[in-house]
């Protein structure tokens, strides 16, 4: 393993794209990557392809606008600069003929035109069907511009970290009897990184794992009540600041900028 590297003070003219299911995905799965790179001088796009209307928190008429405006402020601590937030149905993803993601996916592509695109590993984070028809139909998206296209970057989570922060937060209540114990809505936190692909690149948010924090905090109908709502500011690197990328075999399969912001491992042994 490559020991970390400083990024250039400055990347502007490099470009990432994001590509998620709901609102709060861009913030648990690599929130700390979105800020470093908008700190360095990233623009930073994401598309999210639905409103997350089935969520915690209300009825799906009203829980539309509202999550949609979460995601906004988010985008907005993490430097987000371009935010497409389109109106697929929530859980209804992988039902939704292919064709139709690829193409709102290229768009993006093309509109943004990202160095790198960002996205679910095939894990989905947690087995989400959504996530994994977004990890499938990105690949499929990048893999018809060949080489010419951007690189593609998947993310996933190391395996426990979701369950150090329930334990955390039992831990904290002490004798209360109500214990957050979900996870975004998620209420097994050991599906997140459970038999998930290997990184190629371990990325650490550092200093930004506060302002992933302050994202997810923006998502206020999914985060209130949950165990994540119990992490201290001083806690937030040790217990989220941990992110797992692996190099896509499509798309370019050039080196970008996010293999100089981690350790980069070598998949089968050795480093």
């Amino acid at each position: 393993m490559a020991g970390n590297l400083t990024p250039p003070a400055d990347l502007s003219g490099s470009s990432l794209l994001a590509v998620f299911a709901h609102p709060d995905d861009e913030s648990l799965a690599c929130g700390g990557l979105l800020a470093r790179c908008a700190e360095y001088g990233v623009r930073v796009s994401l598309l999210c392809l639905t409103h997350g209307e089935h969520g915690l928190g209300g009825v799906p008429e009203q829980l539309r606008d509202t999550r949609a405006g979460e995601l906004a402020d988010a985008a907005r601590v993490l430097g987000i600069r371009d935010l497409v937030v389109l109106d697929h149905e929530d859980g209804m993803l992988p039902w939704i003929e292919n064709g139709r993601l690829e193409a709102d996916i290229l768009a993006a592509i093309t509109r943004f035109e990202p160095d790198v695109v960002v996205t679910f590993d095939e894990d989905g984070l947690y087995w989400h069907p959504d996530h994994i028809a977004v990890h499938e139909r990105t690949t499929a998206a990048v893999a018809r511009l060949g080489s010419a296209g951007p690189a593609l970057r998947y993310v996933s989570m190391p395996g426990g970290r979701m369950r150090a922060i329930v334990d955390a937060a039992t831990q904290g209540a002490g004798l209360r009897d109500e214990v957050p114990r979900h996870i975004l809505g998620v209420a097994d936190a050991d599906a997140f990184g459970s038999l998930g692909p290997a990184p190629t690149v371990v990325v650490e948010a550092g200093e930004f794992a506060g302002r992933k924090l302050a994202a997810l905090r923006c998502h206020r109908t999914q985060f209130d009540g949950s165990a994540l709502e119990c992490i201290k500011e001083q806690d937030a690197a040790r217990l989220l600041g941990t992110e797992h990328y692996r190099r896509a075999e499509v798309g370019s399969l050039s080196d970008v900028f996010i293999e100089r912001f981690g350790s980069q491992i070598t998949i089968g042994g050795g480093t």
